[in-house]
């Protein structure tokens, strides 16, 4: 086809007809749009916002569940109280907190760990991970999170008999531990093997805890007496002070321990805690601490572990004689790495929705908009390419009879035999046909009778080439 003759050239001065050119039905389907190429350009969009919007519901965060469960310690024991706090904050939010006894940290621990016992969170006392013998590989690598330290747990070490300095000095004595499974016993283990105290004939370590430890000490049965900040109640410690011949011992060589142990922390009991009239005790005594951290699995909803924290600011922020006002929930975690969501709270507090909504109105806003953000920034956008798109379909018709013609025309020039002669006008024949049966929409009919013009433009051109052969032969 020669692509310097104008197309307006038949429309003014048609060519006659060849006789061998049949006469054809010259005309199309005009409509307003093609109702056909409209739903195609538009339903490919709705896939592409389908699979958006299926990749953002398999991202986003499920609604926070409405239940949680909690393993807290011995029944009547501080943190079972801690947890009823907790879950009367919780149902104030509509969240249900079932709170769990156990024999203490360890057992805790092995629930978290534990899928099948469906435990969300726990008190677990810090330093355990770094006893071996204790923790098994797969507690310390089955997806656990801390949500921040709750409270100091100090060790308080009472004992009869004339001064002593060293842990070591506790060899061959009666050693009230603390009752199995508690996390204190494990602790108390840990720092006595250090100074190469174990348990045989000469040393006794008894499970006894809290007041029978302290009547047992009190009654001659023990010699030592392990506590800590659960089980040395005020009033016992008191009593214990008062007593002749037994004293609260000092932690000379606390600072050794915190750089051996890294875990621990210095604690001071100040001179007078106890009474300040009698100033017991007569002067400050050095201990060390633990913290006890509230320990969650890592799948916790970040909406949850934002309420959880808010709770713990509630319970353990006041003062007392072991802490300071505020000091506690703190962002700091030991056995188990910070959750990145606690981390976030702890930094900037809750987000500006759980601030102003409650709790539940805030989790589905919040949800909705995550699941709206993608559509107006991405799908509405993408809409700007289904008139393009439309527009493509409907003219790729024309480039595709284009081509064809393209190719029939040079089939003939290469072989202008009267075999090519005859395939090429009954495949140009079939060609016109089909674009007279074309449904165009009327925004395009000038594409369309431009492409009839060529057609008929290319079977002139092919008829006159076909009559200067017949002349020359």
């Amino acid at each position: 086809m020669d692509k310097h003759a104008s197309p307006k050239r038949s429309l003014e001065h048609p060519d006659k007809t060849s006789p061998d050119e049949p006469a054809l039905r010259q005309g199309a389907y005009h409509v307003a749009i093609s109702w056909l190429d409209l739903v195609v350009s538009v339903g490919i969009m709705v896939i592409v916002g389908a699979v958006v919007i299926w990749v953002v519901i398999r991202v986003i965060q499920p609604a926070p569940p409405s239940t949680l469960t909690i393993s807290a310690g011995p029944q009547y024991s501080r943190f079972w109280f801690a947890a009823q706090k907790y879950k009367e904050i919780l149902a104030r939010n509509g969240v249900t907190l079932r709170v769990l006894t156990s024999s203490g940290t360890l057992e805790n621990l092995n629930r978290l760990a534990d899928p099948a016992s469906h435990v969300d969170l726990g008190f677990v006392q810090s330093g355990l991970t770094s006893i071996p013998s204790v923790i098994s590989p797969d507690t310390r690598q089955s997806g656990l999170m801390s949500l921040g330290s709750v409270s100091n747990w100090p060790l308080f070490v009472f004992y009869r008999g004339p001064d002593l300095m060293r842990l070591s000095e506790f060899k061959g004595k009666r050693l009230a531990i603390g009752r199995e499974g508690s996390g204190t016993r494990q602790i108390v283990l840990l720092l006595l093997r250090a100074n190469g105290v174990e348990p045989n004939d000469d040393t006794q370590m008894l499970p006894l805890v809290g007041e029978d430890a302290v009547n047992a000490l009190l009654a001659g049965t023990v010699d030592v007496a392990f506590l800590t900040a659960d089980s040395a109640r005020p009033a016992l410690m008191e009593k214990m002070i008062r007593t002749p011949d037994i004293r609260l011992f000092s932690f000379t060589q606390a600072k050794a321990y915190i750089r051996s142990f890294p875990f621990l922390s210095q604690f001071e009991v100040p001179m007078g805690a106890f009474d300040l009239a009698d100033n017991l005790p007569p002067r400050s005594t050095d201990t060390i601490a633990t913290t006890v951290e509230l320990i969650a699995r890592d799948t916790l909803h970040p909406a949850l572990s934002d309420l959880l924290v808010e709770a713990a600011g509630e319970v353990h922020s006041g003062a007392s004689l072991l802490q300071k006002a505020g000091e506690f929930p703190a962002p700091v975690a030991h056995d188990f790495p910070l959750s990145p969501d606690a981390a976030r709270y702890y930094k900037s507090g809750k987000s500006f929705l759980y601030r102003v909504m409650p709790f539940w109105l805030a989790s589905l806003t919040n949800r909705l908009l995550v699941l709206l953000v993608p559509v107006f920034v991405l799908l509405i956008p993408a809409l700007r390419f289904v008139p393009p798109l439309y527009a493509w379909r409907v003219k790729s018709r024309f480039y595709r009879r284009y081509g064809e013609l393209i190719a029939l025309e040079r089939s003939v020039l290469d072989d202008p035999s009267e075999e090519k002669y005859a395939e090429f006008t009954k495949k140009l024949d079939a060609v016109e046909k089909a674009l007279n049966k074309l449904q165009m929409p009327l925004a395009y009919a000038d594409e369309f009778y431009a492409l009839r013009e060529h057609v008929t433009y290319v079977r002139s051109q092919i008829g006159a080439l076909r009559t200067v052969k017949d002349s020359g032969t």
